[in-house]
């Protein structure tokens, strides 16, 4: 794992699916129409009348093992020492082989440009000392950025939830906090 991998933490109890984190990364990020950087799904567990929903804000995961990296054949993708997985759209040729290979759906092609877009954390907001869009948008303060180190130890924080792929597929940085009924089948 890079040293002090960054990582996101997405607290779903607070999440109201208002999606505007969603809406403040599609606008940071100049993205075409139906292409969702950063996308908040809503899923349902249990059964009637005990039925519960909750709501994930999802976006690139920075995985230590990501497979959009290994997919790439033109070397479009590469991982920082801080761990951000970034895309560079020069070296991109639209073979689209990163979007079949990430199991959380993070790589978005551009039906207009022919290339891919993803989540990098706004790494320029971060350089200059500022937050990503869909952090400092969020109303409910939902998300959050930081060291993994950090995100790890806190209290009901965790990588696995039902409805998402195996976390041991690529190791995502992502940590969520969900309540317990998240993690039923």
């Amino acid at each position: 794992m890079a040293k002090d991998q960054m990582a996101f933490y997405v607290d779903t109890t607070k999440c109201i699916n208002c999606k505007t984190c969603e809406i403040a990364c599609k606008d940071i990020n100049n993205a075409a129409l139906g292409q969702r950087i950063r996308k908040v799904r809503s899923f349902e567990v249990g059964e009637y009348p005990k039925i519960f929903v909750y709501n994930i804000s999802m976006s690139c995961n920075h995985c230590e093992d990501p497979q959009c990296v290994k997919a790439c054949p033109a070397g479009a993708y590469t991982k920082r020492e801080d761990g951000i997985v970034v895309h560079n759209p020069d070296l991109c040729i639209g073979c689209r082989y990163c979007t079949w290979a990430c199991p959380y759906g993070a790589p978005q092609f551009n039906e207009e440009v022919g290339k891919v877009r993803k989540c990098n954390m706004c790494i320029d907001n971060v350089k200059e000392g500022e937050l990503p869009a869909c952090v400092s948008a969020c109303p409910t303060r939902a998300i959050e950025i930081g060291k993994l180190s950090d995100f790890e130890n806190r209290p009901g924080s965790t990588i696995s939830i039902h409805n998402l792929p195996s976390p041991g597929i690529s190791k995502p940085s992502t940590r969520y906090k969900v309540k317990p009924e998240a993690m039923k089948g």
